[in-house]
């Protein structure tokens, strides 16, 4: 069994490595050799903060729970960046242009820049994401529990005594300490944490080779291969009815939300981004991660639900299992692998979650204030860095606090799932604000109001089960005992699983509202603008505002302004560049409304997009939003949409000519074929008469011997098959008069009797050898006249045709004999 002695001691060394390598990593960044850094492998590293302790501790234990409800967690991410393309992509391409330091500042900046909105969101984020931590606090604090009291011969009951709370206090003072060192350097939220990204890409690789060597282990040392461990009776257990319901659905959905929403993944996918190559590769990538880690959820927890007894507690089977048959060195690398998966979690949001806190609320109040008046000096950047430091420390005791008083539960997936459904709430106005020009802020924060105080009421409280606010008689029965207002059975609505109950509520109570309010309430006008500059991200320039707002200050109180946010070095720096870019060789440049738009976004980098505004108007004067500017955006997008409207009208009549194309081809193919058909038969039928005109000119020259009535015989023979030679050609002619439809087929009552009779004394004059004779029978001896049928019709020379192949035998007899 490993001591507490030695678990604290390796603890304190890992955190000594994390710190020189996030030390290393600022170092290069600021000599700049930082392209290992913003590789986009250490990028999609840092996105796999997603897989805390309940990734690493609870997939385990919710599979011996629940079966493939685990897969879910995995799968939402999965399905939203194969998706990149749609929705990631726009998200990092405006927090490029727009230089967004979080999520609320997305948010509020796309609704007119609205200071009550960011607040709004922050709060919202602060309390949804404080259960999260309190599960990182729970996950270290049990395991180290587990692997110092537990007797690796009794693992079904472990401890149950709570030194716990002094141990995850401390954790989350460490953690603290970390994150104000490399998270809080400087109040440029839109500078990259260059030292941060790496250690958490360091830790990704530590969980992942973790779980993947105790995977291993279970697979092919406790048992005999992948065959063995899943013909175990255990694996049975994980063979639930109704797995594809509506709560497997719902943890899905809620995943793939989470990986946008959720404050820290916002923070390592759209702020710490530096290009969307990055993304192209985390696309394929961070799925193949995902993949990695969930390859030996099931084999870990059929191996524990197999070798350890009854009760033991499956979250900790990823340590309890190697523990069982005495593997230290496995068991200390899994703990390793689970403490990097809460610590990088812990670290991020403390940072995500400190900048929103300092930018939409300490600013607020400071510009309300009169020491940030623009007649006054100083700098506003320590200030900002204090109160940053301040709230990491508040974020973690909030962390602990929950830890705490939610403390009676045993599964961590519960805890993270709560987690899941508060941030859920941004989902609308965020899709709505980057695809919907007419969403408001009205719409947004009523929306956002309405759903988290249902998440709150139906989930949130009732998960401390009567200990705040809601006692247990109250979650049982509803307030005052009126049943339609019980948090876990909402108006009646019965039999769902609590978390579909209350994602089906705040969600639907969100979206109605959002889209009913920013129906109802017309948008202001820097709501329209920052709509169409959202919306149409892709088709607007960066920086390109100032073609919309007209306001006017003096260079020097812009620069006092710049020098207090960005510090005197930078401020000089932006100035004289800009001065520069004007043509000027001043140290300020012309206060143009350029450049006064240009500040704002830099400032917005700092403090946040409301903020920025807010410090900006207490300068300048005279602002005023251009509706005619607006309203080319309008003409501009209008002319667009029938351009693409247009592209498709013709795309369809492209499509309509191919295949008119593509018949004509079969056509003429037809036609082709049909002319070499018709070419073969017209050299049949001219070969017949020229046969005969041959055959007889041939006997006429050679046989000195004719009679005078044999040769006017072939040569009247002779003369009637030139002219049906000649009547031959003018057919064919006639029929290319008819295929253009000049001309028409001309029937007439045919004589079998009288080709044939023809043909017999064309082969009567060729038949001269000596005992060749040919005798005609006629149509009535020979049976072929006493039909009663109607005579047949046709063209004149056609059966003179038919009579060929006699002519022919009669030729080559004639030549023979």
């Amino acid at each position: 069994m490993l001591s507490a002695n030695l678990i604290f001691t390796i603890s304190l060394a890992y955190v000594a490595l994390l710190f020189m390598v996030a030390f290393v990593g600022d170092r290069q960044a600021r000599t700049g050799q930082s392209s290992w850094i913003q590789s986009p492998v250490v990028y999609t590293l840092s996105i796999s903060v997603y897989c805390t302790s309940w990734t690493f501790y609870g997939a385990v234990g919710s599979a011996a729970r629940s079966g493939l409800e685990f897969a879910t967690i995995y799968l939402g991410p999965t399905l939203v960046f194969i998706g990149w393309w749609f929705l990631l992509r726009k998200l990092v391409r405006i927090g490029h242009v727009h230089r967004i330091t979080s999520i609320a500042d997305l948010i509020s900046s796309r609704y007119g820049k609205s200071t009550s909105l960011a607040v709004l969101v922050t709060l919202i984020a602060v309390i949804g994401t404080t259960p999260y931590i309190a599960l990182q606090l729970k996950a270290v604090t049990t395991s180290i529990q587990v692997i110092v009291s537990s007797d690796p011969g009794n693992l079904a009951n472990p401890p149950s005594d709570d030194p716990a709370s002094e141990i995850a206090f401390w954790i989350a003072a460490g953690m603290a300490l970390f994150t104000i060192i490399f998270g809080t350097r400087t109040i440029d939220a839109n500078e990259r944490h260059h030292g941060v990204v790496a250690a958490i890409a360091l830790e990704a690789l530590v969980k992942l080779l973790a779980l993947i060597a105790v995977g291993l282990f279970v697979v092919f040392a406790l048992a005999d291969g992948p065959a063995d461990i899943f013909s175990r009776e255990a694996a049975k257990v994980l063979q639930t009815e109704d797995m594809f319901d509506a709560r497997w659905v719902a943890l899905t959905f809620l995943s793939g939300v989470a990986i946008i929403c959720l404050p820290r993944q916002f923070q390592v996918t759209v702020v710490e981004n530096t290009g969307e190559d990055q993304l192209r590769m985390a696309s394929w990538l961070f799925p193949l991660y995902l993949m990695l880690m969930s390859l030996f959820v099931l084999p870990i927890a059929i191996g524990g639900l197999s070798v350890l007894p009854e009760g033991a507690n499956p979250d900790m089977f990823v340590l309890t299992v190697p523990m069982s048959v005495g593997q230290d060195l496995l068991v200390l690398l899994a703990f390793l692998g689970g403490f990097s998966s809460a610590t990088s979690m812990v670290i991020v949001a403390s940072i995500a979650l400190s900048t929103m806190i300092s930018n939409h609320i300490v600013m607020p109040v400071m510009l309300r204030t009169p020491w940030t008046s623009i007649e006054r000096s100083g700098d506003v950047r320590r200030l900002l860095l204090v109160s940053r430091r301040i709230s990491i420390g508040v974020i973690l005791l909030l962390g602990y606090v929950y830890f705490r008083l939610s403390g009676k539960s045993d599964a961590l997936a519960a805890i993270g799932l709560i987690a899941f459904a508060g941030v859920a709430q941004f989902l609308p106005p965020l899709l709505g604000g980057i695809y919907w020009k007419r969403a408001t802020a009205t719409g947004a924060k009523i929306g956002l109001a309405t759903g988290f105080i249902l998440w709150g009421y139906t989930l949130f409280l009732p998960s401390f089960e009567g200990d705040l606010l809601l006692s247990a008689s109250t979650i049982e029965y509803g307030p005052l005992g009126i049943d339609l207002l019980r948090p876990q059975a909402l108006f009646g609505l019965t039999g769902l699983d609590p978390l579909v109950h209350a994602l089906f509520w705040s969600l639907s109570a969100n979206v109605v509202l959002f889209v009913f309010c920013s129906l109802l309430v017309e948008p202001k006008p820097l709501e329209r603008l920052q709509g169409t500059l959202f919306v149409d991200v892709f088709r607007t320039p960066a920086g390109d505002e100032h073609r919309f707002i007209r306001r006017s200050a003096s260079a020097e109180d812009l620069f006092i302004l710049a020098q207090r946010i960005l510090g005197a070095d930078e401020a000089q720096r932006l100035f004289r560049e800009f001065a520069a870019g004007q043509g000027s060789d001043s140290d300020f440049p012309q206060p143009t409304d350029a450049f006064i738009a240009h500040l704002e976004r830099r400032l917005a980098g700092s403090i946040g997009a409301a903020s920025a505004r807010a410090m900006v108007s207490q300068i300048a004067s005279g602002e005023t939003i251009s509706l005619d500017e607006l309203m080319k955006i309008a003409d501009e997008t209008a002319q667009l949409m029938e351009y693409s409207q247009e592209v498709e009208k013709k795309s369809i009549q492209l499509e309509a000519t191919a295949r008119e194309l593509r018949r004509a081809n079969q056509r003429l193919t037809l036609l082709d074929a049909q002319k070499d058909d018709f070419l073969s038969q017209v050299s049949h039928e001219v070969r017949t008469p020229m046969t005969s005109i041959r055959s007889f000119s041939e006997i006429l020259l050679e046989t000195r011997d004719l009679t005078s009535p044999q040769a006017q015989r072939f040569l009247s023979i002779i003369h009637e098959e030139s002219l049906r030679l000649t009547r031959l050609l003018d057919e064919i002619l006639d029929m290319n008069l008819m295929d253009r439809g000049e001309a028409s087929w001309n029937l007439h009552e045919l004589d079998a009797s009288v080709p044939l009779s023809r043909a017999v004394e064309t082969c009567r004059g060729l038949a001269r050898s000596p005992g060749a004779g040919i005798h005609f029978l006629g149509p009535a001896r020979a049976g072929g006249g006493g039909g009663s049928g109607r005579p047949p019709e046709g063209g004149r020379n056609r059966p003179a045709r038919s009579s060929w192949p006699i002519r022919t035998a009669c030729s080559r007899w004639s030549s023979t004999s």
